[in-house]
């Protein structure tokens, strides 16, 4: 099996961007994810957690 090689950013005041494929545990649910770039929240404000929806702007997230 060929293994993808996956990045992670964290862009200053902002989410994280997950960069190729990647899985995804939250609690009991596992999610595979197979696109490009995912963004992550890191402020806790977003509506979409655990996706970033912006909130971080609102909220002048500093992190």
């Amino acid at each position: 099996m060929e293994q993808k090689n996956t990045q992670i950013e964290i862009i200053p005041n902002g989410p994280m961007v997950v960069y190729g494929s990647c899985t995804l545990k939250i609690g009991e649910e596992v999610q595979t994810i197979e696109k490009e770039k995912t963004f992550l929240c890191r402020c806790g404000a977003s509506e979409k957690k655990p996706y970033c929806d912006g909130s971080h702007k609102k909220i002048g997230f500093k992190g």
